[in-house]
Order: C-alpha cells, then structure tokens, then sequence
C-alpha cells in the first residue's frame, strides 16, 4: 500500500467522498480511507433529503450545484436519486406568510418554488390532516436519495468510472508531512503516501489532531430519527417539511417577518429545549422516516452527548407527526440517534495542517445538500 497518490481523502463520507470524486474527474489519482468496513456516521444516519430550499443563500447555490451533480451520477449510475420535490406546510397564519416570503425570494433567485394551496397539498399528500395544514411551497427540483445504499453505490461508481481506490477498514492513526508530500500511517502499521490529504473526519475528534477540535469553535449535535414498518398501500412523495421546520430553516431567517413571528415563540417550549422539527420521507420499501431533534456538546466533551436515546422526544415526535399526516400505522421498526459536527460562528471548519494536510469537517446538516457542489470548490481551489 506504499503507491503515491495525488490525493488521499481520510473519511469515507459524503463530504470526503465528493472531494474524492472531483479530484478524480480532475484527472488525479485518488484513494479514500474509511476507517469503518463503510461509513458509519452523519452521511448515512439522516433522511436522505437534498433541500437546497433551507438554506442561506450562499449554501443554496452550492446545494443547486449538488443537485445537478447528483443527476449527472444518476444518469450513468443508479444511486437512488429520486426527483420528487420537497413541500414546506404551513399551519397556521404566520408560516403562511413565511413561505409567501420565501416564494417571492426564489423567484428573485431564479430558483424555481410552487406556493400550493391547502386544497392543493391535500390532494397532493395522502393522509395530510385538513386541520393543520394551510398552504404549502413547493420546490420541483429536489431529490431524495437512500442516503445507506448512496454512499456505497457512488463508492463503486467511483471505483469503476473514475479509478478511485476505496480502502475500507483503513483506520489513519497519523499524517505527517515529509518531502513536499505526506505520509500517511494506519492503525496496521501500513504507510501511503500522498502529494495532499484532505481530512474529512465527520465527528471523530480523538484520533487525528485532536488538539486542534479541542481549541477550535466545533460542537457537535445529537439527532433523533425513528423509521415506521412500511405502509401498506401508501405513498408519501418526496420530502415533506413542516411547520416547526419553517420556524427553523436558515433559508426562512432571510424573510421580512422573520424576526417578528420568531420573537413570539415561547423559550421555554419542549421544541426549543431539544431543537425539534417534524419531518417525513418515506424510503423505497415503503416505510417512513421521521425525527428530528438536536442535542448539543462541544468537540472536546462529545461524550457528554451519551449513546442512549431520550423517550420523552422520540414519543414527542410521534404526538406532533400524528397531527400532521394520518399515516396507515405509526409502529416504529427503527430508532437511531446521528451525529454531526458545525462550528458556532463560522459555515464549517477548515485548518491546513502544514502545506499540504487540510482539515475539512464540521458542515453540520448541510452535508448530504451541500457537499457535492461545496466540494467542487474546495478541490478547485486546492489543486
């Protein structure tokens, strides 16, 4: 395992797999080293939902860019890209008004949105309840993916079409630079070596450069998912947002009514205490997946976050998902907890370690929406 590459990218994820695969298409020799026999973290404990929608503007543009770069792949490789849209739902007034604003700002962007009306949405969603929902904005150009088969298909893509080398089970114990390149050392005494390597860590903390996560601005955030046993003779297009997500997308902060309608929420909710917002997307066996909630610890105390689960919101986002969509059955067949990492004041965390180590983590949520377009530069400006 001694052979020099261009690049080797330490993370297996959605984000240290898009840097891989635009060094490749850049015609560079490229390896991944996941430290797991696949990826284990954020990229593949999510929903699957690509929503350029709800974001800032800046990180809009790179999830338009993703969106374009996820067809291409699928056009030529099953991936399990779906374009099926994602719809905000409004239910009450004030979120009316939020994705009226909302609508009006993408129609300045040249982002193409649907304002729908509550006869509309419930036509279109089956089992959307008549008393909460009011009117809906609707965004055509989004996809899903399954975000526990994408990853791997787009490894093998990769593999085959681009000639990008994948170690699996590959733990990267150091980086050293050395003679204008680096060496890479695994847990298996192996050494590579590389011109440049990009650490896409997700929120492992511990093993490479932890001193620098402990004295950077890093939190991570614990989220809850749950996915029911599939519906029978049901189908639930694309991803649904809701109301506690208008209330929460950072695409929404951009609205003239913003900071009216967030002045009063009540603090002390159990939505706020635990950052929930209710979302659906129904997976291709036909279950759907909801949560979510967001618990937070800094990258030094990561382990304060624990590994169980909390009942009180699991059982919380079952009470409001009920009022939201009827569904055939609410019985739970999975519970998980994901983890990503963001950073406090800044859109993620980048650190060059030396001239040719970088450090690139800490894009929070935006991971499996952002990372293909954000990588995209990232690569272009590296190389």
């Amino acid at each position: 395992m001694n052979h020099k590459y261009d690049l080797i990218v330490v993370g297996g994820g959605v984000l240290g797999t898009f840097h891989a695969y635009h060094a490749a298409k850049k015609g560079l020799s490229v390896a991944i080293l996941e430290k797991d026999n696949k990826p284990q973290g954020a990229t593949v404990r999510n929903f699957g939902q690509v929503v350029p929608s709800g974001m800032n503007q800046k990180w809009q543009n790179y999830g338009r860019e993703s969106l374009a770069i996820y067809k291409e792949i699928q056009e030529q490789f099953d991936v399990s890209i779906r374009q099926n849209g994602t719809v905000y739902i409004a239910s009450n007034e004030e979120e009316v008004q939020l994705i009226e604003e909302l609508h009006q700002i993408n129609k300045n962007n040249s982002y193409t949105s649907q304002l729908l009306t509550k006869e509309q949405c419930l036509d279109k969603y089956a089992g959307l309840r008549s008393d909460y929902c009011k009117a809906g904005l609707f965004f055509p150009e989004e996809v899903t993916v399954e975000p526990r088969v994408m990853i791997l298909r787009l490894h093998e893509f990769m593999k085959k079409e681009l000639n990008v080398t994948i170690h699996y089970n590959t733990y990267v114990i150091a980086t050293n630079n050395v003679n204008g390149g680096v060496s890479v050392l695994t847990s298996n005494s192996e050494e590579l070596l590389a011109s440049k390597v990009i650490v896409c860590n997700g929120s492992d903390f511990k093993t490479l450069y932890p001193s620098i996560y402990n004295e950077s601005d890093l939190i991570v955030s614990k989220l809850q998912m749950m996915q029911t046993k599939p519906q029978k003779n049901y189908q639930l297009d694309g991803s649904i947002l809701t109301g506690l997500t208008i209330r929460r997308y950072e695409a929404f902060e951009e609205c003239a009514s913003w900071n009216t309608i967030k002045a009063k929420e009540d603090p002390n909710s159990f939505e706020k205490k635990y950052g929930v917002h209710i979302l659906f997307k129904q997976a291709t066996d036909g279950s759907v997946i909801l949560g979510d909630s967001h618990e937070y610890a800094t990258a030094k105390n990561i382990d304060d976050l624990g590994f169980d689960l909390n009942e009180d919101i699991d059982n919380f986002m079952i009470q409001e998902a009920k009022k939201i969509i009827d569904l055939p059955t609410y019985e739970i067949q999975h519970r998980w907890a994901g983890f990503y990492s963001q950073c406090k004041t800044k859109d993620l965390f980048e650190h060059s370690v030396g001239e040719n180590i970088y450090i690139v983590t800490g894009i929070g949520g935006k991971g499996m929406t952002g990372s293909a377009g954000f990588s995209k530069e990232s690569i272009n400006k590296l190389f």
